[in-house]
């Protein structure tokens, strides 16, 4: 090798031993008198590059969990429903119906029944909180499918059968609304006291008063659609507190209020009433 080569080898290894001790380094020209500093600088903190992170999730990752999918929530109506409070009737999470209406009472109870077993507390019926009812609970038959108020129910007095007709049922505690003989919506109910019954028989629906306060008790009726006399239909907040416990003066009073104000627009004046036992 001639004295070029080896002057050009010799910066190239001076080039990289200064590069990794940051320091100069001399090297000796072609004729071996003079010396030429090669010097490189490192930086006076390094910091290594980091790599890119992952895309996507890694192998073997569990995926979020997913809600469970509901089956029933208030308001839906049904043979299904009636078995659900059928089967909450049998664990005695609720007490009243069935009704085969999702009212507040049976979002109520579907909450209990799911924070004591450790469920979200959602009042609807999901698939989880359901396949758990089941495995607790057996299949109702039809006594237990339709007893309401200690008594069997029938089918609704024929006089609610034709047109639109608020069929309520003094043996059940109930109110149907019912439209040409398909029951539209059914909701619990209860009536007067001893000194003060609610009359029995046919009516129909002369007034109408959203946010209707008694002249005579001075207690507030909202919702109120009267069929005879002073006597209405409407929610009431003493019902929806103390359930039978109490009673009314006469009225027909309705506990769940998002029921009723469903039902009061649906109700026109002149729309039959059937009060019966």
């Amino acid at each position: 090798m001639g004295s070029l080569g080896r002057t050009t080898a010799a910066l190239t290894s001076a080039a990289a031993l200064a590069a990794l001790c940051g320091c100069t380094v001399q090297v000796p020209d072609a004729d071996g008198k003079h010396h030429s500093p090669v010097h490189v600088q490192l930086p006076a903190d390094p910091t290594p590059r980091s790599s890119p992170g992952p895309t996507t999730a890694p192998a073997g990752s569990r995926p979020a969990p997913q809600p469970a999918r509901v089956l029933w929530s208030r308001g839906d109506t049904g043979t299904a429903v009636r078995e659900l409070q059928a089967r909450l009737r049998q664990v005695a999470w609720l007490f009243d119906g069935p009704t085969g209406t999702y009212d507040d009472l049976t979002e109520k109870a579907v909450s209990g029944f799911q924070g004591k077993r450790g469920l979200p507390r959602t009042g609807k019926t999901d698939l989880v909180t359901w396949q758990r009812l089941l495995r607790m609970t057996h299949e109702p038959g039809t006594w237990e499918l339709y007893l309401m108020g200690g008594q069997p129910t029938a089918a609704p007095d024929p006089r609610c059968l034709t047109g639109r007709v608020l069929c309520i049922s003094k043996t059940t505690r109930t109110l149907r609304w019912m439209v040409d003989g398909r029951t539209v919506s059914t909701m619990s109910v209860r009536f007067g006291a001893q000194y003060t019954p609610t009359r029995e028989g046919v009516f129909s629906i002369y007034w109408k008063s959203r946010h209707h306060v008694s002249t005579l008790y001075h207690s507030p009726m909202p919702y109120a659609m009267f069929f005879s006399g002073g006597q209405a239909v409407h929610f009431s907040y003493d019902f929806a507190a103390r359930g039978y416990a109490g009673g009314s003066h006469g009225c027909v009073n309705v506990r769940d209020e998002a029921a009723i104000a469903k039902l009061f627009a649906q109700v026109r004046t002149g729309d039959k009433v059937v009060v019966y036992w």
